[in-house]
């Protein structure tokens, strides 16, 4: 008997899911519910990866190296598109101009309170110098780098200045209060005494300096200092497009 009733239920079963009864219809709309929720891995699309991309193909103006991570003053200028790699600090005051780079991968690099580096130049260390001096690339205070200058593993003492162009190799050493003019080389080892005008390739000895002109070293430094914070100005939260902002509001007589 209970044989023939589970048949029964059977043949009941397979009847009902044969014909068109409200039973099929509501077990097909389920079905189709279900494949809508959870669609096959044929129709899934494949995760986005436009935010890694994005991650490593960015200019990134910081780039830390091992343990060394780049140190900036709060009060220091970089511009938005300047690399700093390494062992570099950028002390209270300074600046560093569009397009430069300071790498520090094997040694030191050290801009001083109120020095500048110009546009497009280039500051690197090796792991040794020639001379025995510190093999770092360290900029005292109030010392100013032309653009376009190559820097590597020299020492630059206060209130300088780099004419453009310039190339200064390892274990050069510029005293203070000198100057070395526009596109000279300075060979390494070579020593640029206090308070002289050096020019030429490689660089020599031109004349002493003026009272007039070493008053006026520390001063091009605080000129640029002073240049500079319009330009730090411009990249905080809200800039200073406010002031263009006001500027229209009061061209079209808005009070808001």
């Amino acid at each position: 008997m209970a044989g023939a009733l589970t048949r029964l239920s059977g043949r009941t079963l397979r009847s009902a899911l044969t014909t068109r009864s409200p039973f099929r219809r509501l077990l097909s709309a389920e079905a189709a519910a279900a494949a809508a929720a959870s669609p096959s891995p044929s129709t899934v699309a494949p995760p986005s990866d436009d935010r890694a991309k994005w991650d490593y193909r960015g200019q990134r103006r910081i780039i830390p190296l091992g343990q060394w991570l780049p140190k900036i003053a709060v009060d220091a200028y970089v511009a938005p598109n300047v690399v700093l790699a390494g062992q570099v600090t950028v002390c209270d005051g300074a600046s560093v101009w569009n397009g430069s780079v300071l790498r520090g991968d094997l040694n030191k690099i050290t801009v001083g309170f109120c020095s500048n580096v110009q546009e497009r130049c280039v500051l690197h260390a090796s792991w040794s110098s020639p001379t025995g001096l510190p093999a770092e690339t360290f900029i005292e205070r109030y010392v100013t780098i032309g653009a376009n200058s190559l820097l590597r593993s020299c020492t630059i003492e206060p209130e300088c200045i780099i004419g453009q162009h310039s190339i200064l190799m390892e274990g050069s050493l510029v005293e203070t209060n000198s100057i070395l003019e526009a596109g000279s080389i300075l060979p390494p080892g070579r020593l640029i005494p206090t308070g002289e005008l050096w020019a030429g390739s490689p660089a020599r000895f031109v004349r002493k300096l003026t009272y007039d002109e070493i008053k006026e070293i520390p001063q091009l430094a605080v000129a640029i200092n002073d240049l500079m914070q319009s330009h730090f100005s411009e990249f905080l939260p809200y800039s200073t497009v406010y002031l263009e902002v006001e500027k229209l509001k009061k061209s079209l007589g808005i009070h808001i």
